[in-house]
């Protein structure tokens, strides 16, 4: 049997909103597979979504740079948000943005390596950066895009930068739909473009989810099915971009609009700063007592 740690619970609690003792009952049960566990809690009703979002500690900012048919998305990390507003760390990003979308390296590792005109490496530029505004700073991740001039890009920083999309449209030239389409994918998150980016064995674990659902609540085995083709659909609205309601119009599907521009999305990138990563360990012990202290 897997050693059910606190850290382990800690995270599934983070990751469903079930209560702490559910959630070691569940990786008990699964012998510590946390997606697993993740599904055990939502057949018996205690996790109110497929899965949250992990939490969001680091600083930093997203970025985007347009070149004619080319362009880049990045995200750097610093430790505080104080110095992600920084005049200094964003002549940092916007340097480092120009600098992978000319050399266009395939890999993080290999964009460190990339020397400027005055042979400096990106690595050494940040090291420099670090020295200057005193705090750690991180090339995270980026993604370059190239188009034809029959399409069209549309992208969008939120928040300064804290969600940043970039979106291509292919066979329309309409930039400004393709922004209302970025804009939606920053509100609304999808994971995917259509359903059919979503793999058969996603799909199957799906429709073993929401049969269990149905089952402990009780419904006629000979309807469950019919149930569960429903809810699966609804399941493709959650994390399909062409599902989706429009958010600049609730009669539309995201489908619908795009039709209407004559093109169709030929795939997008989100970034929200520091999604899945944890600045700081907390004391799970120390918590738990604050919490029976409070009560």
């Amino acid at each position: 049997m897997a050693n059910i740690t606190a850290q382990l619970v800690k995270e599934l609690r983070e990751k469903t909103g079930a209560g702490m003792m559910d959630c070691k009952k569940a990786l008990v049960q699964t012998d510590g597979d946390i997606d697993a566990a993740i599904d055990f809690l939502r057949e018996k009703g205690l996790s109110s979504a497929a899965k949250k979002a992990d939490r969001i500690a680091a600083e930093g900012t997203t970025f985007i740079l347009e070149q004619g048919n080319e362009a880049i998305i990045l995200e750097v990390n610093a430790e505080t948000d104080f110095v992600s507003k920084n005049d200094k760390f964003q002549v940092l990003v916007a340097s480092l943005a120009e600098q992978l979308l000319a050399a266009k390296p395939a890999t993080v590792e290999a964009a460190l390596e990339l020397a400027n005109a005055e042979g400096v490496k990106i690595a050494d530029q940040i090291s420099t950066a670090v020295a200057t505004i005193g705090e750690k700073i991180t090339l995270r991740r980026f993604e370059v895009k190239t188009k034809t001039d029959a399409d069209a890009f549309g992208s969008y920083l939120h928040m300064g930068g804290r969600i940043g999309v970039l979106v291509s449209l292919e066979g329309s030239t309409d930039a400004a739909a393709a922004k209302d389409v970025a804009m939606h994918i920053a509100a609304i998150n999808p994971t995917y473009v259509s359903r059919d980016e979503v793999s058969a064995d996603e799909v199957e674990r799906e429709r073993k989810v929401l049969t269990e659902q149905a089952l402990n609540e009780g419904k006629p085995e000979n309807i469950v099915a019919k149930m569960v083709e429903g809810r699966l659909g609804k399941y493709f609205e959650e994390v399909c971009l062409l599902d989706q309601t429009f958010v600049k119009n609730s009669d539309q599907k995201v489908r619908d609009f795009v039709a209407s521009t004559g093109g169709s999305v030929n795939g997008f990138v989100r970034y929200a700063v520091g999604e899945g990563i944890e600045k700081r360990e907390d004391n799970f012990a120390e918590e738990v007592m604050s919490q029976v202290k409070g009560n």
